[in-house]
């Protein structure tokens, strides 16, 4: 079983959905984050929110996959001034609905003014609502940015215990360590982090509070990431214990923190369902037949591929 910790559901396919569960992943995490291009409105980020706690909980649920997600202000958005602070008049009510298991991804992106008063003020509704953080780590000048993240974590009293500082790299992950939080790495081949550079940087640190994910979302990424790289650290003669933990074990106990997930969510699911609708809306289109029980899965005989 597998957990990829950081999907991006929402611009994925059920194609993608129907094959993780086919991989072995049972439950993913859907963090809030940049869509591509700036929202300009508080309310497309309310129905934006809206989408990750509603439709695309009920998507998953239909090819067998249990879905969460983590609530913030992503900190590209930060820098809007006029929608970030509409946005934080709505984050603490999309933070207690069921299944938000974090506060994120939240952090910094140019390391501006802005994105830094609203790490601290979502730092701060963690902290008041005792859920963990995810915490994006900037593409640009990253060990710096990751450094000023956990001092900043620190100045505002949060546990590092609580928080997943994820994209971490090999100039990254050292500190990360030491300084007592999860590290997460995100399989996003050439921006972020490749699965054979995991194995090696497995075979360094071993499995200790590491987290491996997947990222994937509108970009050119891998929703098989997690599973991928899974295989790919056993081929390679790293021990399956420390294989389990950074797939699976470690994302459980840093989320676990919320109270919002657990393993007996997919150990004893319900049955799968494609008759049930959300807002009269279901995953079938053209008269398909829904699938129905336990251990059910898209049928693909239906396509010619040439």
């Amino acid at each position: 079983m597998y957990i990829d910790p950081h999907a991006h559901m929402i611009s994925r396919t059920t194609d993608d959905y129907n094959a993780m569960a086919e991989a072995g992943i049972v439950a993913v995490i859907e963090p809030a984050f940049w869509v591509g291009q700036p929202r300009t409105y508080v309310g497309t980020y309310v129905d934006y929110l809206s989408s990750i706690v509603g439709w695309e909980r009920f998507r998953a649920r239909q090819f067998g996959i249990r879905h969460y997600c983590t609530i913030g202000l992503n900190s590209k958005e930060a820098n809007n001034e006029e929608l970030a602070e509409g946005v934080m008049e709505w984050l603490p009510r999309f933070a207690l609905k069921e299944g938000v298991v974090a506060i994120g991804e939240i952090g910094y992106d140019e390391q501006t003014e802005l994105e830094d008063r609203y790490f601290r003020a979502q730092l701060l509704l963690a902290k008041e609502l005792s859920l963990p953080v995810m915490v994006h780590t900037p593409h640009r000048d990253k060990k710096r940015g990751t450094t000023r993240s956990m001092d900043v974590i620190e100045e505002m009293g949060v546990d590092p215990s609580m928080c997943v500082i994820d994209h971490n790299n090999e100039e990254t992950v050292a500190e990360t360590l030491q300084r007592g939080y999860w590290a997460g790495f995100s399989i996003y081949p050439s921006t972020k982090m490749g699965n054979r550079r995991m194995v090696e940087l497995l075979k360094q640190y071993g499995g200790e509070r590491i987290i491996v994910d997947s990222a994937c979302d509108w970009g050119i990424s891998d929703s098989l990431g997690v599973p991928k790289t899974a295989e790919l650290a056993l081929q390679s003669g790293i021990p399956e214990e420390t294989v389990r933990r950074v797939c699976y074990g470690n994302a459980l106990a840093a989320y676990g923190q919320s109270g919002q997930i657990s393993e007996q969510d997919w150990l004893n699911p319900p049955e799968i369902d494609q008759r049930t609708l959300f807002e009269g809306n279901s995953v079938l289109r053209g008269g398909r037949e829904p699938l129905v029980g336990e251990g059910a899965r898209s049928r693909r005989d239906d396509l010619i591929i040439e």
